[in-house]
């Protein structure tokens, strides 16, 4: 029988109830549920759906507790705050914190809103603000700036005398496919093009250059992503997927979970027989997400990677992709394909105690002064 840890509150504002998840085996069984919510809110990216926090959970959770809230009404769910609860130590106090389920491998995260959602941001907001497991402070990173969550949540914490702030993170850049390929070629620089087209011709001389797309479980394959993505300065900086167990479990695991739901793509630039750059990425909703990527240093005078995104977005083209997101932050490189980029926030919500109050006068007051009082 599955231990359900669970607190039922019924709030006046309609017939919406919350329930807070604090045991694995009650979040796992909640997947079919879970998914469903995640296509009715019209999630248009994979990263709220059950099998990446279901994977993230198992190789990041740690110490962490889980306190995942889930609203209903008589017809199913109406929301989700997928949250985790930890105590952590910032500017040399001992904070109790409840965060999204995030670390640096989690390009966006959210709350998962199905409908009504002035009622059902409430209903989550007072499932927190009364949840037993106290906190001083309420964080949300890396919302999508077009995520109305921020606005909604700040919107009610200051109701409650809660102290509120935001701060920029990643800026991430993304393609949209709108047109042809030929009207989009046209459109970057000459000079971008005769660079590609040089790269393409050093490459062909060595085999001809192709594009693999591989959709299902490929234990070869997903090696071999691996592989590319640790080549060169990523190993020497122990950054890479396969620097760190925990790590390298996740996108193993993720790999698998993602190929059974049809999600997956593991892009590769061969020559010949032999792989010489990847992309290890998801698609959903028609868009191209690109999670992680490298190339082997030995062919960099042909500049891989830059081929293997020329060949992705033609091969985007033809099937009728309407996105490519790059992720992560705006690098060189990824500005070259596009000019248009989208922000994610992060959102913090101090209780209105001393404790958080000193919190929030640390972190938006006296350190932004020390900065300017350096510079």
């Amino acid at each position: 029988m599955l231990s359900v840890a669970a607190d039922i509150v019924r709030h006046d504002a309609g017939a919406v109830t919350t329930q807070v998840l604090t045991e694995y085996q009650t979040f796992a069984a909640l997947e079919p549920e879970w998914n469903d919510a995640v296509v009715r809110g019209h999630v248009s990216h994979p990263f709220l759906l059950h099998e990446w926090f279901r994977t993230w959970w198992q190789c990041f959770g740690g110490s962490r507790r889980l306190h995942v809230v889930v609203a209903r009404d008589r017809d199913g769910i109406v929301g989700i705050a997928p949250m985790m609860a930890e105590q952590v130590h910032m500017y040399g106090l001992s904070v109790r914190k409840l965060d999204l389920l995030h670390n640096d491998h989690t390009p966006k995260a959210d709350w998962i809103i199905v409908r009504s959602p002035a009622e059902t941001y409430s209903a989550l907001w007072n499932a927190l603000r009364t949840s037993p497991d106290h906190w001083d402070l309420l964080q949300l990173s890396r919302l999508p700036n077009d995520s109305p969550t921020a606005a909604a949540v700040t919107s009610l914490a200051q109701r409650e005398q809660c102290l509120t702030g935001s701060w920029r993170g990643d800026v991430s850049p993304f393609l949209t496919l709108s047109g042809t390929w030929d009207t989009y070629w046209a459109s970057r620089s000459a000079k971008f093009r005769s660079n590609l087209r040089n790269r393409l011709s050093r490459l062909a001389k060595l085999g001809e250059p192709r594009l693999e797309v591989v959709h299902a479980g490929d234990a070869d394959a997903c090696e071999d992503a691996l592989r590319l993505e640790a080549s060169g300065w990523k190993a020497e900086a122990r950054t890479s997927i396969s620097s760190t167990p925990a790590v390298q479990q996740f996108y193993l695991s993720l790999a698998e979970r993602a190929a059974a739901r049809g999600w997956l793509r593991l892009m590769f630039l061969t020559v010949g027989d032999r792989r010489i750059a990847a992309s290890y990425g998801a698609c959903c909703d028609d868009t191209l997400f690109l999670l992680k990527t490298g190339y082997d240093p030995a062919y960099a005078a042909c500049a891989p990677f830059k081929l293997l995104t020329y060949l992705a977005i033609q091969h985007g083209y033809a099937g009728g992709l309407r996105e490519i997101d790059f992720l992560g932050n705006a690098e060189p490189w990824k500005l070259e394909w596009t000019d248009t980029s989208r922000t994610h926030d992060w959102i913090y919500v101090f209780a209105d105690t001393m404790r958080a109050r000193l919190l929030h006068s640390l972190k938006f007051q006296v350190l932004p002064e020390l900065k300017r009082w350096r510079a």
